[in-house]
């Protein structure tokens, strides 16, 4: 991996916001999305977000945002005005910094070139497209809703208006071959700019995938066959110019996630939203927080209470520490291990470190930052075990 820039320990702060609501439920996903078959009051939603907005201000006094990212769920099923009725909230309560990313995530299904001009006028200036696949046929076993040719129409409306979008493509598909992901990969290099976020398909607990999985009639690839997709992945992708710097996106340098960054770097953010979460500094220490996860519920708490906290703890610093490195290391950049050390109130295992190196797992940068190698990817989460161990 080529050398990375230095960067300082402090990543910016985010605001992360939530919306919960899906056109239908993939097999394959676990997070907090929800099928409704009425019309969503977007109205009594915006009035919530504005509630939980000006509670996590109080707590967030002076922070300057350098993004804001709408996740979900499917955000491009709110309206234009209800962006923008959120983003003007984010910007009543904090100093938004010129030329702050603000991000939207699409599904191709809700994609209408009216629709992204109204994004665009609210404010949001970049878009995350959950394609998935070219391939017709596995874009049904998936679950997606949409064909390949709708999907590229979209990632067409998207960069007709933004000037930055991202596109997601799932791989290790059941049944996909090695040179099948090969010639759909280059494909999709043709309609990116620079930014694509490669995922390699896991089934995840209490998904239909899982359900599938355990009855015999979901097979996924092999190590050996997982292990030369993401080869071609990684060999394809520096060629191209867009090399990862994270394990499952990929970037020209300098058009990185911003808001993405600040997870990865252990930054600060505010989760508004069913089911989000936050990371804040206070006086007394780094803060963990969630939400209700149930849309409606979510709705009434805070209603009722003025947020929907139900997680807000003090973390010690081994749990820091362990966040750190679950976080840190999934970047090509590496972490810094003073940080580490500032963190948690210990060093990182030298004979870890000296262990792992050995085998090739990990490696030491130019300017004394710690990374996993590029053999050692694949290997993550037991990279991470040994050294927070």
């Amino acid at each position: 991996m080529a050398s990375q820039t230095y960067v300082p320990a402090d990543p910016g702060f985010g605001v992360y916001v939530h919306w919960p609501f899906c056109l239908s439920k993939c097999p394959y996903c676990d997070f907090n999305s929800h099928v409704r078959a009425n019309p969503i009051d977007e109205e009594r939603f915006v009035a919530a977000f504005r509630t939980e907005l000006a509670h996590r201000a109080a707590l967030t006094k002076g922070r300057k945002v350098a993004s804001v990212f709408f996740g979900g769920g499917t955000p491009s099923l709110m309206k234009p005005e209800t962006v923008s009725a959120i983003l003007g909230a984010i910007a009543k309560h904090w100093t938004i910094l010129p030329g702050a990313e603000i991000t939207l995530e699409a599904n191709p299904t809700s994609v209408e070139a009216g629709r992204f001009r109204g994004y665009r006028s609210a404010g949001v200036n970049r878009v995350s497209l959950g394609v998935q696949a070219l391939n017709d046929a596995d874009l049904k076993a998936l679950g997606r809703l949409h064909t390949s040719a709708e999907a590229l129409a979209a990632v067409k409306i998207a960069a007709s208006i933004f000037d930055r979008y991202s596109f997601d493509l799932i791989y290790a598909r059941p049944g996909q071959t090695v040179e099948a992901w090969k010639n759909e990969l280059q494909a999709a290099l043709s309609h990116t700019a620079d930014h694509m976020s490669l995922y390699q398909l896991t089934v995840e607990p209490d998904t239909m995938f899982e359900r599938l999985r355990d009855a015999g009639k979901l097979k996924l690839p092999n190590a050996d066959k997982a292990r030369a997709l993401w080869d071609i992945t990684q060999e394809i992708m520096t060629k191209a110019g867009l090399p990862a710097y994270e394990i499952s996106n990929h970037a020209r340098p300098g058009a990185e996630s911003r808001h993405n960054l600040i997870y990865w770097r252990y930054g600060e953010y505010v989760g508004v939203g069913p089911g989000a979460h936050g990371r804040i500094k206070t006086a007394k220490g780094r803060r963990a927080q969630s939400t209700e996860q149930h849309p409606e519920m979510w709705l009434t708490v805070v209603e009722t209470d003025g947020h929907a906290l139900v997680e807000d703890e003090l973390l010690s610093t081994e749990e820091q520490g362990d966040e750190f490195l679950l976080m840190g290391l999934r970047l090509t950049e590496g972490i810094e291990p003073s940080r580490f050390q500032a963190l948690s109130g210990r060093s990182l295992d030298p004979q870890r470190i000296a262990s792992l190196v050995e085998e090739g797992m990990v490696e030491y940068t130019p300017h004394g930052w710690l990374r996993v190698s590029q053999e050692g990817f694949p290997l993550l989460d037991a990279v991470v075990a040994d050294l927070a161990a």
